[in-house]
């Protein structure tokens, strides 16, 4: 498709879209990138390559993708490739076909989306939800360098060198860089916490918060700020329409926008999805409201901002937005959008201009300081621990690919460089020319992007090094079965994730003495939203009644008679899902986590799927969990057997090892349940022999016990000798068939030497030897599995 446009009789100017290929000159190619599609297809590639081959030697590091997105952009920047300069004039030699047009024209559209999208999965209850100590840091982490940096803003302007910026002008670049020093954007916070995996600690709900107060004001400010900028440098008339346009906007989101949202809420039936015609109308009104803003000098991102303000996080339209266009904006918009940004770095510049920027610099420099002093000076005064708080204070302090958005919109060289032919040319050059008056310098531009780059790189590892959200679960206080006291009650904490895990959970529990307490927590993939919620169901709670599927466990976890029973319902992220499960038990003193295994069978035994998510997030709490676990491997038949009119055979294999003292111990708190019958076999190595060892002298103080008079008559014990990894695998096969239920240790320590072969085929590491062969898909036996480890973190 071709475009001819005319204006007021000047030559006409061709706008090609699409090519007919290299063969359409033969003998000139490359006449291909004077059309604007294969342009903007060569760009984007060549932008990806970068990408890639830089992200591939910094992953080695462990280093983010983010700053590989820099990198690129500044390879491809006036210092090597200078792609834009090289591609400017392939459309025309017009500005206002420019050949970096459609390239932008994506980028921005990418800053919208992300800025969008950001507002909408963000709760914004979370900003006044944590107390006052957030309120006070979003507030004083921009009033105070805010105004610190003003009061130092018009030191130093004598010896500017006038060729650099004029008087005025340097003053208005210091303001920029004092504001957007001051500021703190929320997707770089939520990109950090994110990376480190830190979302839902404590300590990134305070800074959650706080910044997101921080952008709220920034953005008010802001709006003040543009508004004084036009009624002082174009007229009060326009600022005066700016205003009503603003107010307009904001009362037409709230005011009918709003209701339009709940009403398709409330249309849409529960656990449906919105219908798609919804989703595309919400992301054509964002664009329609960038357009809008921008048309009445406001910022570009302040209409989408308002937009993501009304439309509720989650299910059912947040979870749509994010399953369509999630994946589209942080995949290929984002990327495409810093790097186009850092392609206007010009690092010689701050080379050759350092004398004129380098009061910049310590405006920088002595901003950073107020905003890190406000963040640690709260922190330090509720009693945060140091290393904490100054963990904050570098989260509200860092700057990454949100804060090259914010540079970019006060840099834009194509205004200067536009020429003048018309009157009307000359109006809007002018125009924009008040309008966008404290720009900044390239070589401040430069310079701000290059510490953006240096904080995505050095932040995450700073803060890993400070802040470890696994240090709360290390305990000095031994929580496991084995050294409970004996009129102790057992609390334990299980998690279910889909509906055939509640029948196999209260199965197990069924078998344990009434005195336990026990904590339901159902886990929930967290869509459309940021920030993890967990949601307490009492017997009062509202809340328990809003989810079918929720209050049907209630209710089936309510059949557990005499037993003290508290649900939880934790949304969150799959990578996050343990440190829930880690906090949960830490506050309700769990001895035991049970969780499934994510291997599921059918009724009549049958293999039938494996759930990778369950395996990974079984593995993560093997690795920080504050007290004991146990992995239930349902076969489909347990929670048949585990009702009261049938007697379950429980059998646990002995080998040797704190997991198998641990198993022990949770067993002999079954022995006074009648329907339960206990075996314990203990599997002895024809080549063992006695040790000092402390872990042996252990294990057979345990055995000593088991074989009292007391624990004979509700405990038979026998003992089989094995010679190596084969027998062993042979005598656990044949023992599956005699039990309903076999719980074994996970880890046997010292006291396996002769069972290594069998590692080398192990399928479920996470189940150790014994219970990866219990849990094998090709076993032919209707066995119910209990691996067990005690507790690590002491």
């Amino acid at each position: 498709m071709n475009t001819t446009t005319y204006i007021r009789g000047c030559i006409p100017l061709v706008f090609n879209i699409s090519s007919y290929g290299f063969w359409e000159n033969l003998k000139s190619p490359d006449v291909i990138f004077g059309y604007s599609l294969p342009l903007m297809e060569f760009q984007i590639l060549l932008i990806f390559v970068f990408i890639i081959m830089i992200h591939i030697f910094l992953r080695s590091f462990g280093i983010s993708p983010i700053p590989s997105y820099m990198l690129a952009g500044l390879i491809l920047g006036p210092q090597l490739f200078n792609l834009r300069e090289v591609l400017s004039r392939k459309l025309s030699w017009d500005p206002a076909l420019d050949g970096n047009g459609p390239l932008r024209g994506l980028s921005v559209c990418g800053n919208i989306m992300l800025a969008f999208l950001m507002t909408v999965k963000i709760s914004r209850r979370l900003a006044f939800n944590n107390g006052w100590l957030p309120i006070v840091i979003g507030v004083l982490s921009f009033i105070v360098p805010f105004l610190g940096g003003f009061c130092v803003r018009n030191l130093h302007t004598d010896n500017i060198d006038p060729q650099y910026l004029s008087p005025s002008k340097v003053l208005a670049e210091r303001t920029v860089v004092i504001s957007s020093q001051s500021s703190i954007l929320l997707p770089t916070v939520v990109h950090f916490l994110s990376e480190l995996k830190i979302l839902n600690s404590e300590l990134g709900r305070l800074v959650l918060s706080a910044s997101l107060i921080n952008d709220i004001f920034a953005s008010i400010v802001s709006i003040v700020a543009y508004l004084a900028g036009t009624y002082k440098n174009i007229s009060p008339m326009t600022a005066y329409r700016d205003l009503i346009a603003v107010i307009i906007l904001i009362l037409v989101v709230f005011c009918v926008l709003r209701p339009v949202v709940e009403w398709i809420v409330e249309r849409t039936p529960e656990g449906k999805p919105v219908a798609d015609v919804y989703v595309h109308a919400a992301v054509l009104s964002v664009i329609a409201s960038a357009a809008y803003t921008t048309f009445f000098n406001m910022k570009y991102l302040l209409g989408p901002f308002l937009l993501g303000l009304i439309i509720p996080e989650g299910p059912p339209i947040g979870s749509a937005l994010e399953a369509k266009y999630e994946a589209l904006t942080m995949n290929v918009l984002t990327p495409i959008s810093i790097t186009f940004s850092t392609m206007r770095c010009d690092v010689m510049k701050i080379v050759y201009q350092y004398d004129d920027i380098g009061y910049n610099i310590f405006l920088m420099l002595f901003t950073g300081v107020l905003k890190m002093l406000t963040g640690l000076v709260p922190c330090l005064y509720c009693k945060i621990p140091l290393k904490e708080a100054i963990a904050a204070s570098l989260l509200l302090c860092s700057k990454s690919f949100s804060e090259i958005f914010l540079y970019e919109s006060t840099f834009d060289d194509s205004v200067i460089s536009l020429p003048i032919h018309t009157p009307f040319r000359y109006d809007l050059h002018i125009f924009i020319w008040f309008v966008f008056l404290q720009y900044i310098s390239q070589a401040t531009y430069t310079f701000l992007i290059a510490c953006a780059l240096i904080n995505s790189g050095i932040i995450p590892t700073a803060l890993a090094g400070l802040y470890d959200p696994k240090r709360k679960y290390v305990g000095y206080q031994k929580k496991n079965i084995m050294n409970l006291k004996p009129n102790s009650d057992l609390r334990i904490l299980t998690c279910v994730h889909k509906p055939e895990n509640i029948s196999a959970a209260i199965s197990f529990l069924q078998l344990l003495p009434s005195t336990i307490v026990v904590t339901v927590l159902h886990l929930v993939k967290l869509v459309g939203k940021i920030v993890p919620v967990v949601i307490s169901h009492h017997s009062k709670s509202k809340r328990v009644v809003t989810n079918s599927y929720i209050h049907t466990a209630h209710l089936a976890f309510s059949q557990l008679e005499s037993v003290t029973m508290t649900m939880f319902t934790a949304l969150t992220h799959e990578n996050l899902m343990h440190d829930e499960i880690c906090k949960l038990a830490l506050e309700q003193v769990a001895s035991i986590i049970i969780v499934p295994s994510g291997r599921k069978w059918t009724i009549d035994g049958t293999f039938e799927s494996e759930d990778e998510a369950i395996r990974r997030l079984n593995e993560s709490l093997l690795q920080s969990a504050s007290c004991s676990i146990g992995i239930l491997v349902d076969r489909g038949q347990f929670s048949l057997r585990g009702t009261r009119r049938y007697e379950i055979n429980v059998g646990v294999i002995f080998i040797g090892g704190k997991d198998d003292r641990e198993a022990l111990s949770l067993v002999k708190k079954m022995k006074h349940n009648p329907r339960v019958n206990i075996t314990v076999i203990r599997l002895i190595s024809s080549r063992e022999i006695e040790s000092t060892n402390w872990d042996y002298i252990l294990d057979h103080e345990v055995l000593e016990d088991l074989k009292d008079t007391d624990a004979t008559n509700c405990i038979a014990y026998t003992e089989r000798i094995v010679a190596g990894g084969p027998e062993v695998a042979t005598t656990v096969r044949s023992l599956s068939e005699d039990y309903d239920l076999m719980v074994v240790g996970r880890d046997h320590g010292m006291a396996s030497p002769d069972f290594d072969g069998l590692k080398e085929w192990i399928e479920l590491p996470e189940l150790g030897v014994i219970g990866d062969l219990l849990a094998a898909r090709d076993l032919d036996s209707r066995v119910n599995v209990l691996v067990v480890q005690q507790q690590q973190q002491t």
